[in-house]
């Protein structure tokens, strides 16, 4: 038979041998085989084998105890020693510098006294234990080496002494501090039970090996002192964590699109009503408005305004082929400006970044950067569009000489609103309307986006704590989106009335540079319209990354 010996750990003290001893593993192995080590020849019987000849009493249900009891060893004893000693595993000592715990005098308990086993037959088959054999993890039983002989108190007193020390609670450390260990020294585990509260909570400890009745051994009620509502009291003490605020106010996952709710029925209906709702709102303004020019003081108010004025500096009609150009490249970099700079607003996880090669820590989304090269594109296009109107005197075109441009506005504004169209005179001069809305357009919302831009982009010097003072970034943010919002307001409105007054011609006008009904500048707008859709869904950063290689580095992170 192969013996297999106690697997040693690290010593117990700094330069020592592992632990257990070698000498404590074969004496603990022969004990519980029954064999005198000292006096053995045959081959060395291994812990499994002897293990297997270890009987228990039948014991009644364990109590539940508050920590894990010390765990029981075997020590050595002489065949002239009545009984077998438990000694409990010591651990590290409580304070620095004292003994290991817990202290030796409570370490070790006599056990059960029980005749020699017999010899071990390691080929004969073995019986699994039973339920009521098992014994409790707390008590550790160990056959005896020495003879039955014993006096009559000895015997009694083992019994008492092993559940004593079987049922012992771990102390841990002070409630209080300076105070004693906790619980107290007396403390004993308690069961829960339905009997009354005065009844004793019975402590079991292990009975001759021979198959005897389990022995019981009453606690007193002082000693099991530990209640559970003291366990479950949480310790006094001034309060030192409070829940935080940021939990609170935590942003919400969005739900996925599978998980969002569909629009209802009365949903949809509402939407319906508030469209036609709007619908009767503008019909009941078109209404009044016409009701109100038919009155003969607005009549008075249109023959002297009729919604344009004669420039005092004369310029030359029609328009420059360079002012069709001009208008292609200004939509064309309008609709992907709008398009990039929502997207920056809607992207939270970039997934391309672009920096520039002389610093690296200038790193920006691939779409901000396509964003502000766009930004660039479209003011150097506007810089090229003020200078040539500058040169060629069409500035009179866009920018008010007189103060009868707001009067003149109004009655122009006052016939669209009633669809009784002022009359078109765009080859020569624009209605007042128009001019101040391209004035406004090309002289203060342009400006106003790239000074906002400016701000909010890396170009901005950040040295320059003075000037960031006077000009805060949080202005720019307030005011560079409802820009954006104006320049939609003004693209939609101005082809709306494009197509609604005279669209084969004013197409001409703008793409045809031509004052005439035919279809060559809406072929050009149609054609315009093919490039700005293709760069519209070219705008990814499969085709963006190799033209921003050319200006920095491209990176996936």
């Amino acid at each position: 038979m192969a013996t297999r010996m106690l697997r040693r750990g690290l010593p117990r003290v700094a330069g020592g041998e592992p632990w257990p001893p070698a000498v404590e593993i074969a004496d603990a192995a022969a004990a519980v085989a029954g064999v005198d080590p000292s006096t053995s020849s045959g081959p060395p019987v291994s812990v499994a084998a002897s293990a297997s000849v270890v009987e228990t009493a039948p014991v009644a249900e364990p109590a539940p105890v508050a920590a894990p009891a010390p765990v029981a060893e075997p020590v050595e004893t002489s065949p002239a020693s009545p009984t077998t000693v438990l000694r409990l595993r010591r651990g590290l000592p409580r304070v620095p510098g004292g003994e290991p715990w817990p202290p030796a005098e409570a370490t070790a308990a006599p056990a059960s006294v029980s005749p020699p086993p017999a010899p071990v037959d390691a080929s004969a088959p073995r019986e699994a234990p039973t339920a009521a054999a098992v014994t409790p993890p707390t008590a550790v039983a160990v056959p005896a080496t020495a003879a039955p002989a014993e006096p009559a108190a000895g015997a009694a007193a083992a019994p008492v002494a092993a559940a004593a020390a079987a049922t012992m609670v771990r102390r841990g450390l002070p409630r209080v501090a300076g105070g004693e260990p906790w619980p107290p020294a007396d403390t004993a585990p308690m069961r829960a039970s339905t009997s009354t509260g005065a009844e004793a909570q019975a402590v079991v400890a292990d009975g001759p090996s021979t198959g005897s009745g389990a022995q019981a051994v009453a606690v007193p009620a002082a000693r099991a002192s530990v209640l559970a509502s003291d366990i479950d009291t949480p310790l006094r003490g001034t309060r030192t964590v409070w829940d935080g605020s940021a939990p609170r106010h935590l942003p919400a996952a969005p739900a996925p699109a599978s998980a969002r709710p569909r629009p209802t029925w009365p949903q949809a209906i509402a939407v319906l009503m508030g469209a036609a709702a709007l619908g009767v709102l503008a019909g009941a303004v078109i209404a009044f408005v016409r009701t109100l020019l038919s009155f003969p003081f607005m009549q008075d108010f249109l023959a002297a305004f009729p919604g344009e004025y004669e420039s005092p500096i004369a310029v030359a009609p029609g328009f420059a082929p360079w002012i069709g150009w001009q208008h292609f490249f200004n939509v064309f970099l309008m609709v992907l400006i709008i398009r990039s700079g929502l997207r920056v607003r809607s992207e939270k996880r970039p997934t391309v970044f672009w920096s520039p090669r002389n610093n690296p820590k200038g790193k920006i989304s691939l779409t901000l950067w396509f964003h502000q090269a766009l930004d660039i594109l479209w003011l150097v296009n506007g810089v090229i569009f003020v200078v040539l109107l500058i040169v060629t005197g069409h500035w009179v075109r866009i920018v008010p000489t007189s103060w009868e441009v707001f009067p003149n506005a109004l009655s122009a504004a006052l016939q669209y609103v009633s669809f009784d169209w002022p009359h078109e005179n765009g080859w020569n001069n624009y209605n007042s309307l128009q001019q101040l809305a391209y004035f406004a357009t090309v002289f203060l919302a342009a400006p106003l986006a790239a000074i906002t831009g400016f701000r909010m982009s890396g170009m901005w010097p950040k040295k320059a704590e003075g000037l960031s003072k006077a000009y805060p970034v949080e202005w720019a943010r307030a005011l560079h989106f409802p820009v954006m919002l104006y320049f939609v307001a003004f693209i939609i409105a101005h082809v709306a009335l494009v197509m609604l007054t005279g669209f084969l011609r004013n197409l001409n006008h703008m793409y045809a540079s031509q004052d005439a009904v035919t279809w060559t500048g809406f072929w050009v707008f149609v054609a315009s319209l093919v490039v700005i859709a293709g760069a519209w869904f070219a705008a990814r950063p499969l085709v963006l990354a190799p033209i921003a290689k050319t200006m920095g580095t491209v990176s996936g992170r």
